[in-house]
Order: C-alpha cells, then sequence, then structure tokens
C-alpha cells in the first residue's frame, strides 16, 4: 500500500500540496496533462527551485487572469462534468467543492447553492484542489495522513474585507482536527488545503509505519521566521489488513480514594457520553496504597466531555490525555438463524476478505438461560451457522473464556 505523509512544517495550501508531490517525484507532464482535461482557460501553471531557510525546495504559482468570472457551485460541478478528468478525480472534487459551499453558507447566513464562492471558486482554487487530485493518485497513493496542522493570528483582506486568522472557513473545516497555534502573523492553512487536507486524510497524527521511499518539499511564498514548508514523505506499508486506521484519544487517572461501588456507575454514564471502551486495572501507588487506573478511549471531539464527568464522578485531582491510532477492522452486524433462536452476529473483515464471526453474549445468555441449556452451546450454533454464510472465508472468532 502506498501512503503519504503530509508533514506541515510551515503550513499548507493547495499550491504547497502540489509542489510537495513534484519534489517527492510526480511527473510534471503527466499533472500538466490531466490538468488540461479541465478544459479551463484563464490561468498559467509555473515551477521553480526556491531556498526556504537553507532548505531547497519547489514552488508551484498558479497565475490567472484578471477578467476570470465569479462561479457559484453550479458552475463547478458544470465545469467538472464537462471535463476529461477521471471519474473517481470528478467525484472527489465534488464534494470538496460541495463542502466549501456549505461551510461558505454557514458563515454568511445563506444556502449552499447561492453562495458567491469569490476566492474559493476562483480558478488558482480549482488548479489547486483538482492537481492535488491528480497528483495522488498519479503517485498511486492509497493511504493519507497528515501532521497537527499549525495556525497562525492576525488578519488577511478577502471579499468581504478584513478576515480574522484563522479564517472563519478554515476553522469550521478543521473541526474535530488536532490543531498547534504558532505565534506569527500570517495564514499559514488555506481554506482550500484545508478541505483537502480533511476530505482526503485518514488521520492526523505522527507518521504511521512505512518504508520511505522518497520525500520532497512544497515551499509557501511567504519568508516566515521558521521554514515556510510542506513535506510530504511517500512510503510503503506491508499491512495486509483491510482495516482503517483512525486516531483517537485515550483518558487516564489513577485513584487510590474512591469508593469501589462508585466505579460500575462510572463506566456507565462514560459508556452512555460517548466512550468507545472504557477499562479498570488494578495499581500500587505511591504510599503503598493499593489503586485502580480508569483507562477510556473516545474520539477526540468526546475527550473533553468525558473528562468533565471523570472530574464530576471521581476523587481524581488529574487526567492524562494522549492520541493514539487505532486500526478498525470493517464490521457489520447480521442476525442468524439457529436451532434455538435468532442471534445477532457480528462480522469483522480482515485480511484478503477473510471474515471473522463473533456471535453477541447477550443474545446468546439471554437463550441459555431462557431454554436452560449451556451457554457455549447456543454460542457454538450460532457460530455455525455464520459459517455456513461464507464457509471459504470465515474464521472462528475466540470462544468464551478464550484468550
Amino acid at each position: 500500500m502506498r501512503i503519504a505523509y503530509f508533514d506541515l512544517i510551515g503550513g499548507a495550501s493547495g499550491d504547497m500540496i502540489m509542489a510537495a508531490m513534484l519534489d517527492a517525484g510526480l511527473p510534471e507532464p503527466e499533472l500538466r496533462q490531466g490538468l488540461a482535461s479541465l478544459h479551463l482557460p484563464g490561468y498559467e501553471l509555473s515551477m521553480r527551485r526556491v531556498v526556504k531557510n537553507g532548505f531547497s525546495a519547489t514552488q508551484v504559482a498558479v497565475s490567472v487572469a484578471e477578467d476570470v468570472p465569479e462561479r457559484h457551485l453550479h458552475d463547478l460541478r458544470a465545469l467538472l462534468e464537462a471535463s476529461d478528468l477521471p471519474e473517481g478525480i470528478r467525484v472527489q472534487a465534488d464534494a470538496i467543492f460541495t463542502r466549501l459551499a456549505e461551510v461558505e453558507a454557514g458563515i454568511h447566513g445563506t444556502a449552499p447553492e447561492q453562495v458567491h464562492l469569490h476566492e474559493l471558486g476562483g480558478v488558482d482554487t480549482i488548479v489547486d484542489v483538482c492537481g492535488a487530485l491528480l497528483g495522488l493518485k498519479i503517485l498511486g497513493v492509497e493511504r493519507l495522513v497528515v501532521s497537527a496542522v499549525p495556525l497562525g493570528h492576525g488578519f488577511v483582506r478577502g471579499a468581504h474585507g478584513q478576515i480574522p486568522l484563522p479564517a472563519p472557513a478554515t476553522v469550521q473545516l478543521l473541526q474535530g482536527v488536532p490543531v498547534v497555534g504558532r505565534d506569527v502573523d500570517a495564514e499559514l492553512v488555506t481554506p482550500t488545503a484545508a478541505v483537502l487536507l480533511t476530505q482526503l486524510a485518514e488521520s492526523f497524527g505522527p507518521i504511521p509505519p512505512m518504508k520511505l521511499v522518497a520525500a520532497g518539499f512544497g515551499a509557501g511564498r511567504r519568508d516566515l521566521p521558521f521554514p515556510n514548508l510542506l513535506r510530504v514523505l511517500l512510503g510503503e506499508s506491508g499491512v495486509a489488513l483491510e482495516a482503517s486506521l483512525e486516531t483517537l484519544a485515550t483518558l487516564e487517572t489513577n485513584i487510590d480514594d474512591l469508593n469501589p461501588e462508585i466505579y460500575d456507575y462510572l463506566i456507565s454514564r462514560l459508556l452512555q457520553e460517548g466512550a468507545l471502551d472504557v477499562a479498570l486495572s488494578p495499581l500500587q501507588m505511591k504510599k503503598n496504597r493499593p489503586a485502580t487506573q480508569v483507562w477510556v478511549l473516545c474520539r477526540p471531539p468526546d475527550a473533553e466531555r468525558l473528562m468533565g464527568i471523570l472530574f464530576a464522578e471521581t476523587s481524581t485531582l488529574g487526567v492524562r490525555k494522549s492520541l493514539v491510532e487505532r486500526y478498525a477492522l470493517e464490521r457489520q452486524l447480521i442476525k442468524v438463524q439457529t436451532a434455538y433462536g435468532e442471534v445477532r452476529v457480528k462480522l469483522a473483515r480482515w485480511s484478503k476478505g477473510k471474515l471473522r464471526a463473533a456471535p453477541e453474549y447477550e443474545d446468546c445468555r439471554r437463550i441459555a438461560a431462557e431454554r436452560e441449556i449451556p451457554l457455549l452451546q447456543v454460542y457454538q450454533a450460532a457460530q455455525q451457522a455464520a459459517v455456513s454464510l461464507a464457509p471459504d472465508t470465515y474464521t472462528a472468532a475466540p470462544e468464551p473464556g478464550e484468550p
């Protein structure tokens, strides 16, 4: 699997994304040929070598004619439909422009179809979006991971006058994404880059495991106190699992003075409020006190709310938070018929399309109690029913009590 990691050293823009890929080996003629299939007049694409804080990099510029018309969402869709772009690129570009229109409409209090896209509907934005999509396709990138997103401050002039930084559209687009502030009066991440990264990235965080095969620097136009660069790392992964990688948050706290009866209620509240998993572990703390570690797995936007529950429902004085990566297998819940009744079974797809089936414990327990038969007997019957659905691809899940 080909992986691309975007390291936002100085930020990101659409032209920096294209430039970084060109610097890493994206063939310029193939990119130009792909963009020509847009049949979009009124621009010129140029590339040159520059040096930013001592680092040699590629810089891309999209020069636009002055008489380019203002576009609405339906104009962009018509442009894509009339192009000769590959179908997958057209679909991705349409989704990106639609999201931009929805965000702008929300900011200005109008409908997506009515909003004037101004800068976001300009020729340079169209070229940046389609160029980035084409570059990833030409390079064969199957998975994109992005670092935390740096944000500056200050103001920039737009179609509506002075706009605070980060731009309102950028802020909306980066909801749920890890960001870090930089003390610099500059726009470090444009709305175009924000929508590209959030639409295409599988996760945000550290560099994923891979065999590094190429790297490149894309340069921004400004000179900043730090290198105004976007670095792309291209690599190959030997992971054969049909698993998606997602960035989650963990919360941890050690408690040595809480009534043990509270933990059952605490776990229930955390799960009801969105925790993906909660675990308790015994440990020994200072002064040889026996204690309990509470561990919570959740999605980053839910972390603050769940942290509030830990403070409200326990005696803890501090909670540790960290971001982690999780590989999650594709899964679905089906119903199978057994001799004892209907049982829900969770199917998970793993390497090369194989299936793993796990009967739902609560269904098996209910049936076992109602019919006064062993729980394991019901569990095995549900597994056999699942095997009959796809005998060539089925792999048994561990039985209850097995490691």
